[in-house]
């Protein structure tokens, strides 16, 4: 089932965090935070709505960190359900596509509800003070790839983030496969 991303909660402060990245180390929001902002998405790797754009996600990544924002990815869903999102397929995954950005298992999923992600991919754009000014689509990408020339709403958004430290007031959501919650 389809679940969009909510409105942008402008100014919500980034909580912290502290996970495995599929190096094995232990990565804190405080290492990946960007001069200029820190993107964090949810991501993982069964769902055709992240397969539909997982270049352009490691493409806007590079260039976004080209412009002083930290990215990172976290994937929070059930392994024990969805086998293709276990620690060793994201490991897989992250080297098979040589990803820029790491790539945190939250096992426990205490993350993913601390920042009230919904679904795969959501995408939360803070600027440098860690507030949110972003929270929308890659691009017109679904579950099929959008056009090569399709606007770059993430790009954009968090370029202007970089330059000037507010979002657009207009933002469309994300939309994606619902989060894969643990039972209880």
């Amino acid at each position: 089932m389809a679940v969009e991303t909510p409105i942008c909660d402008f100014g919500w402060q980034a909580p912290d965090f502290t996970l495995k990245n599929v190096d094995g180390r232990m990565v804190s929001f405080a290492d990946i935070e960007g001069e200029n902002g820190t993107l964090v998405m949810f991501i993982c790797n069964h769902c055709p709505y992240v397969k539909s754009i997982l270049d352009r996600i490691i493409r806007d990544a590079r260039d976004l960190q080209a412009l002083g924002i930290g990215v990172v990815a976290i994937n929070a869903n059930d392994a024990e359900e969805y086998p293709e999102d276990s620690f060793e397929n994201m490991q897989k995954i992250a080297a098979e596509k040589d990803f820029p950005f790491p790539y945190l298992h939250d096992e426990t999923q205490k993350v993913a509800m601390e920042y009230g992600a919904v679904c795969t991919p959501d995408f939360f754009g803070f600027d440098a003070g860690r507030g949110l000014q972003y929270r929308g689509r890659l691009d017109a990408s679904r579950r099929d790839t959008a056009p090569e020339d399709a606007r770059r709403d993430l790009f954009l958004a968090m370029r202007q983030v970089a330059g000037t430290g507010h979002g657009p007031n207009e933002q469309i959501p994300s939309m994606g496969c619902s989060i894969k919650w643990k039972d209880g």
